[in-house]
């Protein structure tokens, strides 16, 4: 088993990545203050790109609302200014709301029905687009996917995407699996790091733990939550994935859900660190923080929790 180093102290910045909003004053105030309130190492920029729907098979990465390049390229610069190391992360979504976990097509090819074929051929464009980008930057690390559970036994497309992406982009490689999935991952040999979302509720961390470190194990590579966070929102703490949770503002249960998932993966030095959920490009006011029920612990609770936690895994690190 290969530890991952450096540690990965991250936060993800900017999502959904809405074209007009990641330039200018805010965007540059908003990453500051995120490596200066949570001393982070790392970021993942992330950003979605559109498709109509679960089984539509064209991604439509070049339109609005989509960042522009340039706004990527932008991003990606700045967070270098401040000393930040970046994993560039495009997602696909879908148009209609459906979350991208449910973007499926029949295994055997239909006549007159969309296919895997066509929406891998999009989906790699897609990707090696932003692939290129990442060489061209700098990035240390490109993560390739996310959450897309119904694609993920589609073992011999991802080892064909993987090395297609190894011809343009020259660094580490990582897939973000959804929750509960890191088991089912055949492919995880043809990676560079094993990644997942790391929503587990507060008091079944360990069980989880457990799961996750036979995989790690059998394959050998580094391994980190790729998104890991929790809504500051009452009852969110034991269904931290819901984010339309009905329930008040709450940061007691963010806060809770941070020391309980540190805590337990202190114990476990197999767990190379965190790219936390999540951070946006414009802010809430921070006088606003006590009624913002969202995933971001901007001058929240969890704030100083995550700080001082990176604070004391980097300094053991180095």
């Amino acid at each position: 088993m290969t530890l991952l180093n450096p540690y990965v102290g991250g936060m993800t910045w900017g999502w959904t990545g809405v074209r007009g909003t990641w330039t200018g004053d805010n965007a540059e105030k908003s990453m500051s203050l995120m490596k200066d309130r949570l001393g982070v190492n790392w970021t993942a920029i992330a950003f979605g790109a559109l498709q109509d729907h679960p089984q539509a098979t064209e991604i439509k990465f070049r339109e609005a609302p989509t960042v522009t390049d340039d706004e990527v390229r932008f991003a990606i610069a700045y967070a270098k200014l401040l000393g930040l190391r970046v994993c560039l992360k495009p997602v696909v979504n879908c148009a209609n709301g459906t979350w991208r976990a449910h973007i499926n097509f029949f295994d055997k090819d239909v006549p007159c029905e969309p296919k895997w074929s066509e929406w891998f051929s999009s989906y790699t464009e897609f990707i090696l687009h932003y692939a290129r980008i990442a060489e061209e930057t700098g990035c240390e690390m490109l993560c390739i996917g996310c959450e897309m559970v119904q694609t993920d036994r589609r073992e011999t497309e991802w080892r064909e995407l993987i090395a297609k992406v190894r011809e343009v982009y020259s660094g580490p490689i990582t897939y973000n699996c959804d929750k509960y999935q890191e088991d089912n991952v055949a492919w995880w040999d043809a990676v560079d790091i094993i990644s997942s979302s790391g929503y587990y509720p507060v008091g079944r961390w360990e069980e989880q733990l457990d799961r996750i470190e036979k995989v790690v194990r059998q394959f050998g590579k580094p391994f980190f939550f790729m998104e890991a966070g929790c809504p500051s929102r009452d009852g969110s703490q034991y269904l931290p994935n819901d984010w339309g949770l009905a329930g008040a503002p709450d940061e007691d249960a963010q806060r809770q859900f941070y020391e309980e998932m540190f805590g337990s993966c202190d114990k476990r030095d197999w767990v190379g660190g965190f790219m936390l959920w999540d951070w946006p490009a414009s802010l809430y006011e921070e006088s606003a923080a006590s009624q913002n029920d969202d995933y971001c612990m901007f001058g929240k609770q969890a704030e100083r929790t995550v700080r001082e936690y990176y604070a004391k895994k980097l300094a053991a690190r180095n």
